[in-house]
């Protein structure tokens, strides 16, 4: 709990005329796992997950927050890396990529293990029920379909010697059987 509210601390907000609580920044926790298990000849065994908690901040229309001056910055800032974000997303989605553009923002740097290779993607989206935020709500929900359609391929992180051991054992199991 005690890291929870240090992170807290740190997270920018501001007032805008839409929120006078704004998110002005990109918050992401991340929590790594390490399992270690013995198998019956004493080796020991270890797997890792990490599991990436991320609060993006919302894409924002200068007409509508009123920003201006450093809040102005801030939402440009925030625009272009939520840009950043969805074109990776893109990349991921389409398949015909050979290059995802994850160097294009420090968003998409620290979230690269996580967008694509050996993990499972979940996005979940909060939008308004309001009509004044019609066009927020269906842009939110169109950016987290893309994300939706993600395919990845996760397998249990072990260590390589590990791996190939235990794929030698089953391949003996199975020629014995």
């Amino acid at each position: 709990n005690s890291v929870l509210q240090k992170g807290k601390k740190n997270r920018s907000v501001g007032f805008t005329l839409m929120n006078a609580g704004s998110s002005r920044s990109h918050s992401i926790f991340s929590i790594v796992i390490e399992c270690c298990s013995v198998d019956s000849d004493k080796n020991e065994h270890i797997r890792v997950g990490k599991l990436s908690l991320v609060d993006l901040a919302g894409s924002e229309r200068q007409s509508k927050t009123g920003a201006s001056g450093d809040r102005l910055k801030e939402a440009t800032k925030i625009n272009l890396s939520l840009s950043a974000l969805g074109n990776c997303i893109s990349a991921l989605v389409d398949g015909k990529s050979n290059h995802v553009p994850y160097r294009d923002s420090k968003l998409t740097r620290i979230l690269q293990d996580s967008l694509g290779g050996n993990t499972k993607t979940v996005m979940c989206a909060n939008a308004g029920p309001a009509d004044y935020n019609y066009d927020e709500s269906l842009s939110t929900l169109r950016y987290a379909s893309r994300a939706k359609n993600i395919k990845n391929k996760p397998v249990v992180n072990e260590d390589p010697k590990d791996a190939k051991l235990r794929e030698h054992q089953e391949e003996i199991a199975r020629l014995k059987s």
